[in-house]
């Protein structure tokens, strides 16, 4: 029996002003329902123009568990269509990647399509004169993702027909992705080298709220980071640190350190840590490229970007950037506690190779499959999903540093080990979970 389908009052019974009930996590009819509702009702991140640079070229993916496919159209725009064949439904692409040329072809029956998804041949097409076939969707091709946008080389779309414009629902967290593209001398960013793929045996949303938790870096990481910092101790005070060094041993600074860093949250679940400065805040310079930013943009405005250091920028739900150490990570949820985890590397057009290379150590040693940290954080997140299936307490406490004047505001800075972060992505969660639900029960 279906306990949420269709009872938005249930849904919104989940979130309170201070907990949650565990079902957000581990029900599978609430994991269904994120998929229709929540994320088909906000903008999910599919990919970087920089992906598909040539007529031809595709990028596949999932939004919300469902196949689609970006590709760049013969006249140089991106479209984002339904990777399913109108005639049984196979996929036209099962390769992540590649050139597709003029068009896709599906691998069953062999029907053929334009990149912008309009029919192209089918064979023995005189079969269907005197059908209906042309007058119902099989007809019209595959399907296009119509509500797309592409800012700054990242691609978008929102599923539902109804929902917040773009810039109405990212609004000022679009400054983090015009900080990490303005970190490029040319103002442009290009992905550079394939992808990490993670799978965590947990929810999405633990993932997402983990990213601007900092009450537990300094107790998940002490074995690595900790070791990390341990091997550093007692070194000269002039000695130049390692890469390494320098990108580990932050993690496991104190909680003054994460509580003075600052919290700030948006509207729609958006937000960063790292208000006032942030982990990344003290790497050594690369020789050069202060020189090619000044010349770029001018002393002021150089020193303006490059003094912008937030740890995480999380895009609400989906998809999360440090524009400091120009990186992306991407959820694409697969159950309830299944979650495929992306870590993408980023080039600043026009900046030194340093950088590029302090981006892949980062990527490696913090985000990625191999990556000590990394596993420290799997094993806390597969924890609570088994954890939160014991009796004697369905709920989840969000209390840190909860003030009922928090509710209703748009934007707030806030202590940086506040809960803050969570309670702000759930009344999101609740509003976006039950949006178009509401419409159509009073339609």
């Amino acid at each position: 029996m279906d306990r949420y389908r269709g009872n938005p009052k249930a849904i919104a019974a989940l979130v309170q002003d201070d907990q949650v009930h565990r079902d957000v996590y581990i029900d599978p009819e609430i994991f269904e329902l994120e998929m229709e509702q929540l994320w088909t009702n906000t903008w999910i991140y599919v990919g970087h123009t920089s992906q598909v640079p040539r007529p031809g070229d595709y990028y596949s993916t999932d939004i919300a568990t469902r196949p689609v496919v970006m590709v760049r159209h013969e006249d140089g725009t991106v479209r984002v269509l339904m990777n399913r064949c109108a005639h049984k439904g196979a996929k036209v692409v099962s390769a992540s990647a590649g050139n597709t040329g003029r068009f896709f072809r599906c691998p069953y029956h062999g029907w053929a399509y334009n990149t912008d998804g309009s029919i192209r041949a089918i064979p023995l097409r005189n079969g269907y004169d005197g059908t209906r076939m042309m007058e119902c969707n099989a007809g019209k091709g595959l399907v296009p993702v119509r509500n797309v946008e592409i800012y700054r080389g990242f691609v978008f779309a929102r599923l539902a027909d109804r929902g917040p414009g773009f810039k109405e629902y990212f609004g000022e967290s679009l400054s983090s992705i015009d900080n990490m593209a303005d970190r490029s001398p040319e103002g442009e960013l290009e992905i550079t080298g394939g992808v990490l793929r993670y799978l965590h045996n947990c929810n999405w949303k633990m993932f997402v709220e983990n990213l601007n938790d900092t009450m537990h870096p300094m107790v998940v990481h002490e074995s690595s980071a900790g070791t990390a910092k341990r091997l550093w101790e007692g070194k000269p005070a002039d000695l130049p640190k390692p890469m390494a060094i320098e990108q580990f041993v932050p993690f496991v600074a104190d909680y003054k350190f994460f509580d003075d860093m600052g919290v700030r949250v948006l509207e729609n679940g958006h937000g960063w840590s790292g208000a006032k400065f942030s982990i990344h805040s003290n790497y050594a310079p690369i020789p050069g490229y202060d020189e090619l930013m000044i010349s770029a943009y001018g002393e002021q405005r150089a020193h303006d970007i490059l003094g912008t250091v937030r740890h995480n920028t999380v895009y609400y739900p989906s998809l999360t950037i440090k524009g400091a150490i120009t990186a992306i990570r991407v959820a694409r949820p697969i159950a309830a506690d299944k979650t495929l985890i992306e870590s993408w590397t980023l080039r600043l057009k026009g900046a030194p190779d340093k950088l590029l290379q302090r981006t892949v150590m980062y990527t490696r040693l913090i985000n990625s499959p191999m990556s000590v940290v990394g596993h420290d954080d799997l094993h806390a997140y597969r924890s609570i999903q088994e954890g939160l299936r014991a009796s004697g307490n369905e709920w989840v406490s969000l209390h840190r540093n909860f003030d009922p004047a928090e509710l209703g505001r748009k934007d707030i800075t806030a202590n940086g080990t506040s809960e803050i972060s969570m309670r702000n992505q759930f009344r999101a969660w609740k509003k976006f979970m039950t949006l178009n639900m509401k419409e159509e029960a009073n339609a």
